[in-house]
């Protein structure tokens, strides 16, 4: 398996590797690794309910200065909504391929990746931490991380996104279960 911790660090510049070292990958402090550079601009949408409307519109404007193209799917307010609405209208951006990549933000990050995943096109993947978002971008190919705005701070939400967003899919091996999964959702209709 590849160690793209190690990549990352040797991307970013003037971040030194930390000695510290937890399952055989280097811990890079999450300031640091949440400025780290992309391997390219995406087309990204974002999609929240009320408790994730805050955590969405900054983590859309943090992306949008770094260069990738952001849809906006709402919600913009305080105001109760459900959060079904939103996970089915981020599931769709991915489904027809508006977007490259999706993230769904609610209180819990539960609901709304519930939503999301009814969609068979879509693998969103619920996280609280980095190597989470990359095992689940690695591994099981996820189009979409789901955060929750009540468990997950700025800086850890962006560090997530950083991992889910800089890391390619394996393929080999977990090809084969990624394309299980989608035989699955075709058998059940």
């Amino acid at each position: 398996m590849r160690d793209f911790s190690k990549l990352r660090s040797e991307k970013a510049k003037g971040v030194r590797k930390q000695k510290k070292r937890c399952g055989g990958r280097a811990i890079v402090p999450l300031a640091n690794l949440a400025r780290l550079p992309y391997s390219g601009a995406m087309r990204i949408a974002l999609a929240a309910d009320h408790a994730g409307y805050l955590l969405k519109d900054e983590l859309a404007l943090w992306l949008k200065e770094q260069g990738h193209e952001i849809t906006d799917l709402g919600t913009n307010g305080p105001e109760s909504v459900d959060y079904p609405i939103f996970g089915a209208r981020l599931a769709e951006a991915i489904a027809n391929q508006k977007a490259e990549r999706g993230i769904a933000v609610c209180g819990s990050g539960i609901g709304i990746s519930i939503a999301v995943n009814r969609e068979p096109k879509c693998r969103c993947a619920r996280v609280n931490e980095p190597l989470s978002a990359e095992l689940a971008r690695e591994h099981n190919d996820a189009n979409v991380l789901a955060l929750g705005a009540r468990l997950t701070g700025s800086d850890m939400a962006k560090a997530c996104v950083a991992a889910f967003l800089d890391t390619p899919f394996a393929g080999g091996r977990h090809q084969r279960r990624v394309n299980e999964l989608s035989e699955l959702l075709q058998d059940s209709d």
